[in-house]
């Protein structure tokens, strides 16, 4: 009991770690066709402290600089950029909010790019929570800051959005100011619709420090504990489970009896894949309550049934009948459906969550697929080989039945002699 705590605190210990180094990220330099574009070119020909870093999602790149008015106000020069797919139809957002990096309460600068318009349409809007409700998302003044100089640029293949903002200190610290960028495929005159519900869409916010161009940044954060979520699940649920299965089925009484070793590793897979799954299964539920504005049913619910069906096979081993029981029986057939109906339900989650993942999920993929696949030849062989045991077995009892019941020429002569004898007596 001793050690498996050990083991309990040391994987949330590396857990912890993982999670507390992920924090921060330093800047990664932008493109060379980014610095190509004449609106960064003009940006650093008047103030040289230009920065100039990849954003962590959508494949955005973003430089910016600043400086101090004559009324102590931070004035800020932005300019975003991404490639738009396909390139005639889109739009791009980008914006700034006092509170928390989060979409809603952003003030936002969104460029909207419609097809047979040379000119793009750029306007101010304010992303209340009533837009996450259905509402539609119009232009709007009431911004809590000044805008000067916006305009959308299509340049280098990019298409881009060039703004500067006069911030008052007293909402928006240049130390750590929170903003946000989004990307969308269709418009609606000046309403940009709905964007990918992809996790690159829901984790392009970050803080950002402008003195020293380093983040803090939230998306990764989550990524981090998606990965972490994903690892343990796989490993867990998905792997020692079945394995335990494989053992209970194999190496109980036939094709081979290990008693009582099979229980043992049986049990033991069951423990560790359990804890490890469980663990998993909490870093999905504090990333599901993170996610305010967006959710995964289908797989929030899987999953919470795939922990409920989980922890009654656990209590199971608690509450198992002796042998003699005359509920045994009973035990055993639930005991088996609830097994072989987990074997079904956590594969189909897995690939579930995979494919949340998109479009980072192909090595994810591929790997549970190798895991599959191994444990589907382990099974294969394994069956084949008790099959054949089995007919074998059968083949040589049914040879010996049939040679035990044939008589030996002798035994036939000695009842032929037998015979005569009697005919000669009567």
């Amino acid at each position: 009991m001793q050690s498996f705590a050990l083991q309990f605190f040391f994987i949330l210990a590396l857990i912890s770690l993982s999670i507390a180094a992920s924090g921060f990220k330093s800047s990664t330099p932008c493109s060379g066709d980014f610095l190509q574009m004449v609106a960064y070119k003009e940006m650093n020909s008047k103030v040289n402290t230009t920065k100039c870093r990849r954003l962590s999602t959508l494949e955005a790149q973003f430089a910016w600089n600043y400086d101090k008015t004559r009324h102590n106000q931070t004035q800020i020069t932005v300019l975003i950029g991404i490639k738009l797919i396909p390139a005639d139809m889109g739009w791009l957002a980008w914006g700034v909010n006092p509170d928390v990096p989060q979409m809603v309460g952003t003030r936002a600068i969104i460029a909207i790019k419609l097809p047979n318009q040379t000119t793009p349409l750029l306007n101010t809007y304010n992303i209340t929570e009533d837009i996450k409700l259905g509402c539609k998302l119009q232009p709007s003044i009431d911004l809590d800051f000044r805008v000067q100089n916006m305009a959308a640029v299509s340049d280098a293949g990019f298409f881009a959005v060039f703004v500067t903002l006069i911030l008052p200190d007293r909402q928006y610290d240049i130390s750590s100011l929170n903003h946000v960028w989004q990307v969308g495929r269709f418009a609606d005159g000046l309403e940009p619709m709905m964007h990918s519900t992809s996790l690159g869409n829901f984790d392009s916010k970050e803080v950002l420090d402008l003195r020293t161009g380093r983040c803090r940044n939230i998306g990764r954060h989550r990524q981090h504990l998606r990965k972490v979520h994903g690892i343990l699940n796989i490993i867990g649920w998905g792997t020692l489970l079945p394995i335990g299965v494989i053992v209970a089925r194999y190496f109980k009484q036939f094709p081979f009896k290990l008693d009582p070793c099979w229980f043992y590793f049986h049990y033991s897979c069951q423990v560790l894949g359990y804890t490890l799954g469980s663990i998993g299964w909490g870093i999905g539920l504090l990333l599901g309550h993170e996610s305010k504005y967006y959710s995964f049913h289908r797989h929030r619910v899987l999953g919470v049934c795939i922990f409920g069906f989980i922890t009654l096979q656990m209590l199971a081993f608690r509450f198992k009948p002796g042998r003699e029981d005359e509920y045994r029986k009973h035990w055993n057939v639930y005991h088996h459906f609830l097994g072989y109906a987990l074997l079904v339900m956590i594969p189909v989650n897995i690939y579930e969550g995979i494919k949340i993942l998109r479009p980072d999920n192909r090595i994810w993929k591929w790997a549970y697929d190798g895991i599959l696949v191994f444990l589907a030849m382990v099974v294969l062989a394994l069956e084949i080989y008790t099959w054949a045991k089995f007919l074998c077995a059968k083949y040589y009892k049914k040879g010996n039945q049939g040679s035990n019941s044939r008589p030996t020429d002798g035994g036939r002569l000695q009842k032929e002699m037998q015979v005569e004898k009697t005919d000669q007596r009567a």
